[in-house]
């Protein structure tokens, strides 16, 4: 099913976020009213949402695998000694180391100078030597003065140095969690947008059988008409699925059925040997049905047999891509030519068997019906307005002559559901 919704760049904005993007779960499943989900974003806006996000990612890791060499390339200059930051802190150390050294010294001739006071004899003596350790305690607090000068600007080299360093990691560190956060969005876009995927299973959107007879004989051509009606609370765009089949009659052998449904200009052939699409219908509105006349035409020699015939409604919304109405199946009897059917009344819908009901493939969805089905891969065909179906489309109770807009292209999107299961007797009358 082709999702046909234009969306703006700016659409996407509201659900760019995690937050947002995780509330994208599956609201349209069978009877939630629309007020719901109203604020939920649309397919359209998941798919550009996922898309951003993954490139982001992709900036993400390109940027960190260059921070990285970045900050490798930054700490193996900084330990260089031809740095200057490096070649300063180195400088000043020194210096600081130098100006240690001579606090030492002028210590030791303070030491010195009173002990030669200490020591002194005479007055003269005493006087040159109290003059000398004076000068040494001079000495002395100029030295402090100047080792704590170099202390500090050592310090402020070795602080550079470091801020350097720190700078180039946190500049790296900002990096990663971006790439932790792109990583975090990324996985909740894509949840999100897988959430979206899911089939969802819509009652409202029956597909049922009008005129279908209960007994038809050999040779004899029979004209009814499938009825896909939305009874959803949303506008859908909508692909009636159709499979007439007689019973235990091989996929492959030449059928005793023909059936065909018109396109509103002409008539198409129903492939009979498995359930295919048919008449697609754009902007289906709640409450609005489609008719899509059908003709089987039985073969003049076939005998006594029971057929059926499946009747479904796939669909997609603006929200979800992949919305399935409930099964019909319609048994009916083939009588040889020439037969008295009597009374012939409409064959009455039932459920279908266990193995009936898969579907093949619409669009972006998984493929796969509430019900179960495997892939494959099928081809639309004409889609019209809801102004107009492979039939008619009965609108406030108008009926317009429908016209084809033309012929869609191929989907080859193999995410279907395989053959249905032909073989199986016919059901009882009190369990059809």
């Amino acid at each position: 099913m082709r999702l046909r919704r234009s969306l703006s760049v700016a659409a996407a904005v509201a659900v760019a976020t995690p937050v947002v993007l995780l509330t994208a779960a599956p609201a349209f499943a069978a009877g939630t009213p629309a007020a719901q989900t109203q604020n939920q974003p649309t397919y359209a806006e998941l798919e550009k949402a996922a898309a951003d996000a993954a490139k982001e990612y992709e900036d993400a890791v390109a940027a960190e695998k260059e921070g990285r060499k970045t900050v490798d390339a930054t700490m193996a200059a900084l330990d260089s000694e031809t740095h200057p930051l490096k070649a300063a802190a180195i400088t000043a150390k020194k210096t600081a180391k130098d100006a240690a050294d001579a606090e030492a010294a002028a210590e030791k001739a303070v030491t010195d100078a009173r002990a030669a006071v200490e020591a002194a004899g005479t007055d003269a003596e005493k006087a040159e030597a109290q003059q000398a350790l004076e000068a040494a305690e001079t000495d002395l607090a100029e030295a402090v003065e100047a080792r704590q000068e170099a202390d500090a600007a050592a310090e402020a080299a070795q602080t550079a140095l470091d801020d350097a360093r720190v700078a180039a990691v946190r500049a790296y560190g900002k990096l990663q969690t971006a790439l932790e956060k792109a990583l975090e969005a990324k996985e909740a876009a894509e949840e999100a947008l897988g959430t979206a995927k899911e089939c969802v299973r819509e009652n409202g959107l029956t597909a049922r059988a009008v005129g279908l007879p209960s007994k038809v004989v050999a040779g004899t051509t029979v004209d009814f008409t499938l009825r896909v009606t939305n009874g959803s609370e949303r506008t859908l765009d909508v692909d009636p699925l159709a499979f007439v089949h007689v019973e235990g009659e091989d996929s492959g052998a030449k059928s005793t059925l023909k059936v065909k449904w018109s396109d509103g200009s002409g008539w198409k052939a129903l492939g009979g040997n498995r359930p295919e699409h048919i008449a697609p219908v754009d902007t289906m509105k709640p409450g609005e049905h489609s008719d899509v006349k059908l003709r089987m035409k039985v073969a003049s020699g076939a005998g006594a047999a029971d057929a059926f015939a499946l009747f479904a409604a796939d669909a997609s919304s603006a929200y979800k891509p992949c919305v399935r109405g409930p099964m019909n199946r319609y048994d009916f009897e083939l009588l040889p030519a020439d037969s008295d059917p009597g009374p012939v009344d409409e064959a009455d819908p039932g459920k279908p068997d266990k193995d009936d009901d898969k579907r093949p493939a619409t669009g972006t969805g998984t493929g796969t019906s509430p019900q179960g089905g495997t892939p494959e891969q099928t081809t639309q065909t004409v889609r019209t307005s809801a102004t107009g179906t492979g039939g008619t489309l009965a609108q406030t109770g108008t009926s317009p002559a429908l016209a084809p807009l033309g012929i869609a292209s191929a989907v080859a999107v193999a995410l279907g559901a395989g053959t249905v299961v032909a073989v199986r007797r016919r059901r009882a009358a009190d369990n059809a």
